[in-house]
Parts: structure tokens; C-alpha cells; sequence
């Protein structure tokens, strides 16, 4: 049996982050998935689908993202139910994220420059005031000394 949903989309709002009785924190998110084709109107139409994110990836998903900004989730759908204060039975179906990836950039544009798959930050390929990539390696055009015991081949 498989069970497996990856999405990208924006997030409607920003996360919802709380905490169950036991201490375990639970964020929910809704990302907008635009839909591959347009409707008879000629407009993009989008799906918007429920996420909640367990533990560390809730609290990374709620420090992290915001209204707008677009994220990849890697998950499972999950459907459960409940009865709500009428009596009535209330079915919720929800994808239960297990990887979710930061995209695109901030307000500003900018890369994300975390990426919680590796838990640090990560570079983010942004130019800097003279039009060229920030390059570690860049040494004035000076050749790299390193010895063949250095390398792993």
C-alpha cells in the first residue's frame, strides 16, 4: 500500500502553532496548489489543502513560514472525524507533513537561507552589490593549494 502526497504551494495564513496537553507541538498550515489548467474563464483555479506538521517540524514550519510564502510538503493523507457541537459528525482530510521544504524568498526576495531537512542554514545564491555570486572559494583568482593526499579520489 502507498500513501504519499508532495505538494508546492503558498500558505493561505500564517501557521497555527500549539502544544497538545502532553507538550508535543502541532502546527497547521493551508497551502494554495494551483490547479494545471485554466477553468472556462480562462482564471487558474487552486485547491487548498490542510497541513499539520508534528514535533521539531512544527516548531521549525511556525518560526520559519508565513502568509505567502511558498513551501514544499512531503507527507501522507490522512482522514479522520469528529463530532462537533451540534452532534454532528465532521470529517477532516489533511496531509500529516514529514518533510516540508522553504521556497521561494521572504518579502524581500531573498532565498530562504534555512532549510530544515539539514537543520542549518544553507547558502541562498544572492547577489551582492557588484552583480556576482558570493563565491567561498573566490580568492582574487589566486590557484588553491591542496595536496593529492587531501583528496578523496
Amino acid at each position: 500500500m502507498l500513501n504519499r502526497v508532495i505538494l508546492i504551494g503558498n500558505l493561505t495564513r500564517d501557521p497555527e502553532l500549539r502544544y497538545t496537553p502532553s507538550g508535543v507541538a502541532v502546527t497547521t498550515f493551508t497551502l494554495a496548489v494551483n490547479r494545471p489548467f485554466s477553468n472556462q474563464a480562462g482564471e487558474r483555479e487552486a485547491d487548498f489543502i490542510n497541513v499539520v506538521a508534528w514535533r521539531q517540524l512544527a516548531d521549525l514550519c511556525a518560526n520559519y513560514l508565513r502568509k505567502g510564502r511558498q513551501a514544499a510538503v512531503e507527507g501522507r493523507l490522512q482522514t479522520r472525524s469528529y463530532d462537533n457541537k451540534d452532534g454532528r459528525r465532521v470529517y477532516v482530510t489533511e496531509v500529516v507533513a514529514e518533510n516540508v521544504q522553504f521556497l521561494g524568498g521572504r518579502a524581500s526576495g531573498e532565498g530562504s537561507g534555512y532549510d530544515p531537512s539539514f537543520g542549518e542554514p544553507r547558502p541562498t545564491g544572492k547577489r551582492n552589490d557588484h552583480d556576482s555570486f558570493d563565491d567561498p572559494f573566490a580568492d582574487a583568482g589566486k590557484p588553491i593549494n591542496i595536496s593529492d593526499d587531501d583528496l578523496p579520489f
